[in-house]
């Protein structure tokens, strides 16, 4: 009797243990499912934490006087003044159901980014990959680290993440195994930038971004965007050399994996071919990536691939020029550009503008476009409005309806994006603010007026 409970409590036991595997397999599962940017439709996910709820698709279209009437007043009590401009469409039509200033540009901030994301996807496709390598200069017994512009390639990977991105450590582990394939365990360390060209930083860009930690300047080798540390934010969270740090970092995991290092890395050229290849994650997570979290450094990197895609100089001149170019081919108006991030105060963009890039994104016979929508933040859920239309705002009511890119520099306040109405209806929109007074939650309002709005 006392060996058949014995057999029964391992049975428990074993039983009990299979279901916290299980758990943790679904939480760690589910970590990874939350990560993942929405799907790529103009409709805004609607489960914000309770805060909004879904309705069915509109069986009437929008009147635009009603759409006018539903944003007088909130415009008028806004306190943006003379500096305030937008631009509303049906997303289904794309019939004009509210204008001001349409067509006049203005600094956009952040929401460059869209732009940014046409342009590179249209120029190399939603599934090219940026590939760090790893080059062998036998002689010397040196190896040659080459950047590619992936700005997300990182030390080592976390599991949950998405997406999965480019390691350090990976990349180290397969170039010790190609030099114990060359009966190399000892090895000095160079780095090749020269991928981009041109100055690291952007016409228009205050000498303080880097410092403050907005950007670390634009190089094609960097890891975590040049953070000292993926969970650094803030002033001084950028590293002053970023692919010498690079360098450094991917010193330190050939060591780990087994090889021994000599001296610090320095420049070099990258001759022949590569003996190890890092990719990064298809340009379209890259570009949900930029978008979510506003990545600077990464839409300057994917502006800089997508001017090498249509034959421009990698540099921020080039990457403007290729994004003129999307535009002019995709019919856009109202678009020019210094940088590709946003920063520069010398960039233009005009509302129509921004709204004709998320129409083009979000229609079904463009789907390698398709990340420009999906990759915009949700309203109290992810991304950099993530913070916005909480409990404590009057918009909260919108939390999960709205999803944007939102753009910030003194003076300025734009978003652009999405937004779901009470009757079905989807609409597109830009509201732009070039004033002192301009503010995020201020323009929240007006595009948490558009959610509440009965407009058929």
């Amino acid at each position: 009797m006392p060996r058949v409970r014995r057999i029964r409590g391992e049975a428990y036991c074993a039983l009990a243990l299979l279901n916290v595997f299980v758990l943790v397999a679904g939480l760690v599962a589910l970590d990874v499912i939350e990560a993942r940017p929405a799907p790529a439709e103009p409709s805004p996910v609607t489960n914000a934490e309770g805060a909004a709820v879904a309705v069915p698709a509109a069986s009437a279209p929008a009147d635009p006087a009603r759409v006018a009437d539903a944003l007088d007043d909130p415009m008028s009590t806004s306190g943006l003044a003379e500096g305030l401009s937008g631009f509303v469409v049906d997303s289904a039509t794309g019939e004009t159901l509210f204008e001001l200033a349409p067509d006049t540009p203005v600094t956009p901030a952040s929401t460059t980014k869209i732009a940014t994301a046409v342009t590179v996807l249209t120029a190399v496709g939603p599934d090219h990959v940026l590939e760090t390598e790893v080059f062998l200069d036998a002689g010397p017994g040196r190896v040659v680290l080459r950047g590619a512009g992936d700005a997300t390639l990182t030390v080592s990977a976390d599991s949950a993440a998405y997406p999965q991105v480019a390691t350090l450590e990976s990349l180290a582990d397969r170039t010790a195994r190609a030099l114990a394939d060359h009966g190399l365990d000892t090895v000095s360390v160079g780095y090749d930038d020269t991928l981009f060209t041109g100055p690291d930083t952007a016409p228009g860009w205050k000498p303080n971004y880097v410092t403050e930690g907005s950007t670390a300047t634009v190089h094609a080798l960097m890891i975590d965007s040049g953070r000292y540390s993926p969970e650094a934010r803030g002033y001084g969270s950028r590293v002053p050399d970023p692919p010498l740090f690079a360098a450094r970092a991917f010193a330190e995991q050939l060591e780990e994996a087994g090889v021994v290092v000599e001296g610090t890395p320095a420049p070099a050229e990258a001759t022949g071919e590569p003996v190890a290849v890092e990719e990064s994650p298809p340009v379209s997570a890259l570009v949900e990536h930029m978008l979510l979290a506003s990545d600077n450094n990464m839409a300057e990197a994917l502006g800089r691939i997508a001017a090498l895609g249509t034959g421009h100089e990698a540099s921020f001149t080039g990457a403007a020029e290729a994004t003129h170019r999307v535009m002019e081919d995709l019919g856009v108006n109202g678009v020019r550009l210094s940088d590709n991030s946003g920063l520069s105060t010398e960039n233009l963009i005009s509302p129509r503008a921004l709204v004709k890039l998320l129409r083009a994104a979000s229609d079904s016979e463009n789907e390698h476009l398709s990340a420009a929508v999906s990759g915009l933040p949700t309203a109290h859920s992810t991304g950099t409005l993530a913070g916005r239309y909480s409990a404590y705002s009057t918009s909260h009511d919108a939390a999960g309806l709205v999803r944007g890119k939102t753009g910030t520099l003194n003076g300025v306040s734009t978003l652009a994006g999405t937004v779901r109405d009470q009757e079905g209806n989807t609409f597109l929109f830009a509201f732009m603010a070039n004033t002192p007074s301009a503010s995020g939650p201020r323009l929240d309002t007006l595009a948490a007026e558009l959610s509440r709005c009965g407009c058929s």
